[in-house]
């Protein structure tokens, strides 16, 4: 069955995601001219963006191949271990992902000790992050924002603190941009989009889940 949200994805996809030395390599994938010539018959360059699946006559077919070879291998741990000097540091800054959680959690009904139920992850490792004896990497944060249902402007700000960005060359943080953009945080719909681009690493608690992930 195909549904409408996934085939939505798909355009999003294929008109967002700019790792171009993969896109290359995609079977029935085809070069564009990137050269042309303007009305003064000077030459120009196009801009790298119309190398895009999107962009090519049959990208429905070019991104089903591309798909078809995918498998999740952006595998992080879900936390680090920040340098003495980092936590040291951290006493002093105005904002670290442990004092900016609290305060973006209270927007959405939830505290620290209520989210941390509802991820995948181990308790010992979410207290740790919540005291910020642990850094949370990009996974974390993702699962944080989709089980809480978070708008973008506070996961850009949760992602800042811990210099992080959404990559356009990253086939996860594509997804996740749409779903995030989308606001498609129905489980059901948000586990299709993540299985349809093979994501299976961010910590969100599904009832299948036996045990927990660090």
């Amino acid at each position: 069955m195909e549904y409408s949200y996934v085939r939505e994805l798909d355009e999003f996809f294929a008109s967002q995601f700019a790792d171009y030395v993969r896109i290359a390599a995609i079977e029935g994938y085809k070069m564009p001219d990137m050269l042309t010539v303007n009305a003064d018959g000077n030459i120009s360059r196009k801009d790298s963006k119309f190398m895009r699946i999107v962009y090519q006559d049959n990208w429905q077919e070019v991104l089903k191949n591309f798909k078809a070879g995918l498998a999740d291998t952006e595998f992080t741990f879900n936390f680090c271990y920040p340098l003495f000097g980092e936590r040291f540091k951290d006493r002093f800054r105005k904002l670290t992902f442990a004092k900016l959680l609290p305060e973006v959690l209270k927007k959405y009904g939830e505290t620290p000790a209520s989210l941390g139920g509802k991820l995948d992850l181990d308790p010992i490792v979410w207290k740790g992050i919540v005291q910020g004896k642990f850094y949370p990497e990009k996974n974390t944060v993702m699962a944080i924002a989709l089980v809480v249902r978070m708008q973008a402007f506070d996961v850009n700000r949760l992602l800042a603190v811990c210099g992080q960005e959404l990559k356009a060359e990253s086939v996860r943080d594509v997804v996740f941009e749409y779903l995030l953009t989308q606001k498609i945080f129905n489980e059901d719909m948000r586990d299709r989009c993540l299985a349809e681009y093979k994501i299976d690493t961010i910590p969100l608690k599904r009832e299948e889940t036996g045990g927990a992930s660090v």
